[in-house]
């Protein structure tokens, strides 16, 4: 049976005594996939929780983990590793390069801290460089991929590159990146960070041409937090090392010795995780699934950031960082205070909005609040939020 959005709505705990606007920085999880973690957690304890049957049972739990994630973004199993999260996976591919003094990573300047912060060590350890291409200040007239081509260098093995920038909602066309940097001499690797678009867009990732692109559960596909992947292309797995090594990565001999890598993406796997929440993650994609597919998902969460957007832009003193909709469910908006955008602002309407149930967050680059819309927030929602957004100006600004 096919809910409607208010029945499926009635299945999200969260949901009941507050607006929620945060998907893009945790989804919250409905009764079905809690349920199905507790269970899990039950029949391990059942079972074992260490023997042959159990260790048997956590080994399928893992496949049809991947085979559920593979299919949806359009890839093979073997080329999906588990993970905890999007930083996880960036670090085995950061990581597992071989580096060179003086090798280039070129980066978008709408990179997550974490992934920056791990490029520098790289520089620190192995001398490398590292450089920013420039977007965030040409937001709404920026052509990435002619940006890309004008600040790569001859030295450049690596390009970093969100799928969906998490400040902005803008969507990079990630094929036409990957294709321009793979027809360099020698190629150039492509890494995604992808936290804002799996369960976000429909996906065909392998027509992406991507080689590393790393993702997390607990965002828009709204599963439990500490289950993530990563998807590595078949050519790119073939010059990629393991970095973090444990037994689930390796194969071991009759005498129980290492005897090299597992044959697919399960080699940047290391060793015990909690498996429970693979339950929890299938369950939470089946829902979403149930409800409709991908693409009409997509197309509901893109009316209601549209909407979101129209009437944000309506209010005197606010701003919407694009300047047209956006084409995700991400939409970043600025509080001016005598004519400038005002950083304190925008904490202490995130804060006030939080006293009355909305969330939403504050970003620091640039200095922005964001609201998420997933296909299953309402119209209802959006004009609460209006509404109160309008109250706190009426008394915070001049």
């Amino acid at each position: 049976m096919v809910l409607s959005i208010d029945q499926h709505r009635q299945t999200f705990p969260s949901l009941q005594n507050k607006v929620y606007f945060n998907y893009g920085g945790q989804g919250p999880m409905d009764m079905s996939a809690l349920g199905a973690i507790q269970e899990a957690h039950q029949v391990i304890q059942t079972k074992g929780p260490f023997g042959s049957e159990v260790n048997q049972w956590l080994q399928t739990e893992g496949q049809e983990t991947r085979q559920v994630l593979a299919q949806e973004m359009g890839v093979g199993p073997e080329t999906v590793a588990l993970t905890e999260n999007v930083t996880a996976g960036c670090n085995i591919a950061l990581w597992g390069m071989t580096w060179r003094q003086g090798d280039h990573i070129l980066l978008s300047d709408c990179e997550h801290p974490g992934i920056i912060a791990t490029v520098q060590e790289l520089q620190y350890r192995y001398g490398i460089e590292f450089s920013f291409f420039p977007h965030l200040s040409q937001v709404n007239t920026a052509d990435p991929v002619a940006t890309i081509e004008a600040h790569l260098r001859p030295t450049t093995r690596l390009v970093v590159v969100s799928h969906v920038l998490w400040n902005t909602g803008q969507i990079m066309p990630l094929q036409e990146i990957c294709q321009f940097c793979h027809r360099q001499s020698p190629p150039v690797r492509v890494l995604s960070d992808a936290a804002q678009s799996v369960g976000m867009l429909p996906l065909q990732l392998a027509d992406t041409e991507i080689d590393f692109y790393a993702f997390t559960g607990h965002k828009w596909l709204c599963g439990p937090a500490g289950l993530g992947g990563f998807y590595v292309s078949p050519e790119a797995m073939a010059e990629l090392a393991p970095t973090y090594i444990g037994w689930r990565g390796i194969k071991i001999s009759p005498l129980g010795q290492p005897n090299g890598w597992q044959p697919d993406a399960r080699r940047y796997e290391i060793a015990t995780s909690d498996v429970p929440l693979c339950s929890g993650l299938r369950t939470a994609i089946a829902n979403h699934n149930n409800w409709g597919t991908a693409e009409e998902r997509y197309f509901r969460i893109c009316q209601l950031s549209s909407s979101l957007w129209g009437k944000l832009n309506a209010i005197p003193g606010v701003k919407c960082l694009l300047k047209s909709p956006p084409e995700s469910g991400l939409v970043s908006f600025q509080l001016f205070n005598a004519g400038e955008p005002s950083p304190k602002l925008h904490k202490t309407l995130v804060t006030y909005l939080e006293t009355q149930q909305f969330y939403l967050r504050t970003l620091l680059s640039p200095s922005c609040v964001r609201a998420c819309t997933h296909y299953f927030t309402t119209e209802a929602d959006i004009d609460q939020l209006i509404a109160t957004i309008e109250t706190f100006l009426q008394t915070h600004t001049q």
